[in-house]
């Protein structure tokens, strides 16, 4: 597909998943736009879906081939698509990630930073806590002084 068309189709699909679009989002991807091209900042479709709690959304980018557990990168838009549904308690949202094949251990900052369980539990979204550990979070042994 040529570069150009991929931009405009990459746009657009953004600017469905921000309109929580999911008619939208869904014709995009069969016309070609990839579940996983990042913004100009850096930004994962997946994650603009996540933070923003569009669980429907998320789960039409997961089944057109985006990678649950792939960081996101740019200003206001850093770690994983489940941290960012955990920290805004968006329980829809974590299911369907965790659905997916999301690790809910996978901490964010490409291992240095929080856990999608940390999120959820300094939220404090402890319904969001509770999906996590029942798909097996475990809790951060805090390290000795």
């Amino acid at each position: 597909m040529k570069q150009r068309r991929q931009k405009k189709l990459s746009r657009r699909l953004f600017e469905a998943i921000l309109a929580g679009d999911a008619i939208g989002t869904k014709v995009l991807l069969r016309s070609g736009a990839s579940p996983q091209r990042r913004d100009n900042d850096g930004s994962t479709p997946l994650y603009q879906a996540a933070v923003q709690g569009e669980a429907e959304v998320a789960r039409l980018l997961l089944e057109a081939g985006a990678s649950p557990d792939t960081e996101s990168s740019g200003p206001g838009s850093e770690g994983t698509p489940l941290c960012a549904a955990a920290c805004w308690g968006h329980t829809e949202a974590v299911q369907q990630l965790l659905g997916h094949g999301a690790d809910p251990n996978l901490r964010e900052d490409h291992g240095a930073g929080r856990s999608p369980l940390e999120w959820a539990e300094n939220g404090p979204h402890p319904g969001t806590a509770a999906i996590l550990r029942a798909a097996g979070a475990q809790p951060t042994v805090p390290l000795a002084p």
